[in-house]
């Protein structure tokens, strides 16, 4: 196939190319800057220059090929205050994918996330499904998330093999740079290694490499209108994890009361005080999907979030 992806040079969309490539597809990434399109051409991609805005250049890239996967998403403006108009864009550059793939049957992929579905209870493929579905309890960023994944669900009854993949909070490897590298330069400028409350609340994760195996074998065989967990661990306790960052930094840990989280952590506590567990059950036995990278704990114990920060 000829697979067109936004955010190709992401932090998963790195993962996906060579493993689309390995594979023996052709792949077009989107870049919207001469270093990402310089990382694509060495990774062996075509390049299309343009941002998620572009919708001329999505249309005609996504006409272009033989299916779509798509990553991009305004994170920048998203955590500096700014979901409303990130999640708008993204919404935007779905309508435009999605009208340039109507009635040819072809695969269309969007990433979404597992958080906020089910709070305290364990999340499967068929919770969220429908808008009618979610509880009160989910508004705001997530629900506008949501929205789009629904969007692009309906898609299906327009003749496009559209799929939503989604993944949790933390998808983890040697270069993330998300929310537990956040986690680990926080417990370094504290020189504490912190959780909230008793920590028992849970996080699903997988590795990259993983969660780029899945987007591959959704591209190739997903039904249309599939819900697909990419998710390795079900609920690793937070306490868990800040017990190993203690454990690598050489720093005690400790709890820090839920009223005071928002000072010790800043802007990640809203997200770490989260039980959000997930199940991959359906979506292993649908694709013969199995995981087989390390575990969150394990990748933590390898040393790699741990290396000095550069000068």
């Amino acid at each position: 196939m000829r697979v067109f992806i936004t955010g190709a040079s992401g932090w998963i969309g790195s993962a996906v190319v060579p493993e689309l490539i390995g594979a023996g597809h052709r792949v077009v990434g989107l870049a919207r800057s001469d270093a990402s399109a310089a990382a694509l051409t060495e990774a062996g991609a075509e390049v299309v220059l343009g941002t998620l805005d572009d919708l001329d250049t999505l249309r005609g890239a996504a006409a272009a090929s033989d299916g779509v996967i798509h990553l991009a998403f305004k994170h920048d403006i998203a955590f500096s205050g700014g979901f409303e108009e990130a999640a708008a864009a993204d919404r935007r550059a779905i309508d435009a994918l999605g009208e340039a793939l109507a009635g040819s049957d072809r695969p269309f992929l969007i990433a979404s996330g597992t958080g906020g579905l089910t709070p305290g209870r364990l999340a499967t493929e068929q919770d969220g499904r429908t808008p009618a579905s979610l509880g009160a309890h989910l508004a705001g960023a997530p629900a506008q998330r949501l929205a789009n994944a629904h969007a692009t669900l309906a898609l299906a009854d327009r003749g496009v093999r559209a799929s939503v993949v989604r993944l949790p909070p933390t998808v983890h490897g040697d270069g993330d740079q998300g929310f537990v590298a956040t986690l680990v330069a926080t417990a370094r400028d504290k020189g504490v290694s912190s959780y909230i409350g008793d920590g028992a609340n849970r996080w699903p994760a997988v590795h990259r490499s993983d969660a780029a195996h899945l987007f591959r074998l959704a591209l190739e065989n997903a039904p249309a209108g599939s819900v697909l967990h990419a998710v390795g661990d079900e609920g690793v306790p937070i306490r868990a994890v800040a017990e190993v960052i203690g454990r690598q930094l050489d720093l005690p840990v400790a709890p820090v009361a839920p009223d005071d989280a928002a000072a010790h952590f800043g802007w990640l506590a809203a997200f770490l005080g989260l039980d959000t567990p997930a199940s991959s059950a359906y979506t292993r036995e649908l694709l013969g999907w199995e995981p087989v990278g390390p575990g969150l704990v394990e990748d933590l114990d390898k040393g790699h979030y741990f290396a000095a920060p550069s000068a």
